[in-house]
């Protein structure tokens, strides 16, 4: 690498991860230039398209990753898809080093008997579709009264409240219209939400179990039979403020009497679903799982006993996965990109050069947004340690910014800047400007997203005209 131009980087995924390792490369003292590469024509990943609209204070953290970009030292290339618009090789020879960041994107395996049935359902495909996810279905099948969501997350919680709440408490929200609708239709009257272990065990966070309570006309029901602590648990929540808190919300919902809302919420725990129970049509009809116990170290073991809760669909919340990229080695057990400190490694363990990896698609999707921090920092040292001594250089001498655009243009891919992502930004907000005239008794929305990748690619690319569908067809 010449001693006279920037080092140049590519990153590959336009969520939390990526923008924080930019903004971090960014201020190593390295000189360096960045081009975030975005599949989808919006940034910000799993924030925009992963969280429940109706968790604001939750989304804030798009402010932040905005003044990152706003920045202007990041250069934003988005409906680029690498593996199909680009592949690692042409990121091999325009840059000198390339990150990964592209996160957890699919529902984790999940095999008992029944897990094939026609309603049972993955959970980020669901989120997907109610955050308005251009590449998925944009219709989806709300027809059962009673549900399963399988899962002691958050996202679990996440899927029960949003199939719960009455669809026009979420008209305050960013909610695409498409899925108002579709909420609007659900007969739905119980969600039960099923956890293998106890309360000192789940992996609920306290406001997001706490705001499940202030659900209009929806009741969360806690069984009594479900309270219980070993030795293991005590010390747990002596130990943890946040799982003191979790044990306690969950205790006062137990003690509640009084149910008489139209909806429900039944967290169900000590249960491990066992098998999907189908009809004589081969619809799910029922859900089994064996009660557990705790075994002292908050470990939990079969008993034997098996319950059977009649429900009509699944949802298996059982944690994401991330997908493979053409060019670049995956380890399919643990669904990440085998690295050692963000370093990518081939199946002998040996570090590839230039190639890095961050975020869920480096450790698995675990962890907030102080996780995925800190998790950049390590990467980008490794990265600085590299380029310090001298091992990162492009394949080609056409390198950066401008020879990617070139190659971009040359193949007809109609790549969004940030620019185009203001204008985005700016038509969607006045979308809820003009909700807000038309329905005047709710007021205006902060925003209503365009669907469909069409659209958004048009707004943000200055072409838009009066005739387009905001909701298309997933993909278009």
């Amino acid at each position: 690498m010449s001693s006279t131009r920037p080092l140049n980087v590519a990153v590959i995924g336009a969520g939390p991860a990526g923008i924080y390792a930019s903004d971090i490369l960014s201020k190593s003292g390295l000189n360096v230039a960045i081009d975030l590469f975005e599949k989808l024509p919006a940034p910000y990943g799993l924030v925009r398209y992963g969280v429940a609209p109706d968790h604001p204070r939750i989304k804030q953290i798009i402010v932040a990753l905005y003044k990152i970009l706003q920045r202007g030292d990041i250069r934003l290339l988005g409906n680029v898809d690498v593996g199909k618009d680009i592949t690692v090789q042409d990121l091999h020879d325009h840059y000198d080093a390339i990150i990964f960041a592209t996160g957890s994107d699919r529902d984790k395996p999940f095999n008992i008997p029944g897990a094939d049935l026609p309603q049972v359902y993955g959970a980020s495909e669901f989120v997907f579709w109610y955050d308005g996810h251009p590449d998925y279905p944009r219709e989806w099948p709300l027809e059962a009264k009673e549900i399963a969501v399988i899962g002691a997350g958050n996202v679990a919680l996440d899927v029960a409240r949003v199939l719960a709440k009455h669809a026009e408490d979420m008209l305050v929200t960013e909610i695409p219209e498409n899925v108002a609708q579709g909420l609007a239709k659900s007969p739905v009257t119980d969600v039960h939400v099923f956890g293998r272990r106890g309360p000192a065990q789940v992996k609920f966070t306290p406001l997001e179990l706490r705001e499940l309570g202030k659900q209009p006309d929806v009741d969360v029901i806690v069984y009594e039979e479900d309270i219980d602590f070993d030795e293991a648990s005590e010390e747990a929540i002596r130990a943890s403020n946040q799982t003191k808190q979790v044990v306690k919300t969950i205790t006062n919902y137990a003690m509640q009497d009084e149910h008489t809302a139209s909806r429900r919420i039944h967290i169900h725990m000590f249960h491990s679903p066992s098998e999907i129970v189908a009809d004589e049509d081969g619809n799910v009809a029922a859900i089994r799982t064996e009660r557990t116990k705790l075994n002292g170290d908050g470990t939990v073991s079969g008993t034997g006993e098996i319950v059977e809760t009649p429900v009509q669909a699944v949802y298996r919340a059982v944690g994401y996965f991330s997908s493979p990229i053409d060019g670049i080695p995956f380890d399919d057990k643990k669904g990440v990109i085998p690295n050692v400190a963000g370093r990518v490694v081939d199946e002998d363990g040996a570090a590839l050069n230039g190639i890095y990896a961050t975020g869920w698609v480096k450790r698995g999707p675990v962890g907030l947004i102080g996780s995925t921090k800190s998790d950049a920092q390590e990467t980008i040292s490794m990265l600085v340690e590299d380029a310090e001594a001298g091992k990162l250089h492009a394949d080609t001498e056409e390198v950066g910014h401008e020879a990617m655009i070139k190659l971009l243009e040359d193949r007809g891919v109609r790549y969004t800047e940030w620019s185009g992502w203001e204008l985005l930004d700016q038509y969607e907000q006045k979308l809820g400007e003009e909700y807000g005239e038309v329905v005047g008794d709710r007021g205006p929305r902060e925003r209503i997203k365009v669907v469909s990748r069409e659209a958004m690619t048009r707004i943000s690319r200055g072409e838009d005209d009066d005739d387009m569908d905001l909701i298309g067809t997933p993909g278009e």
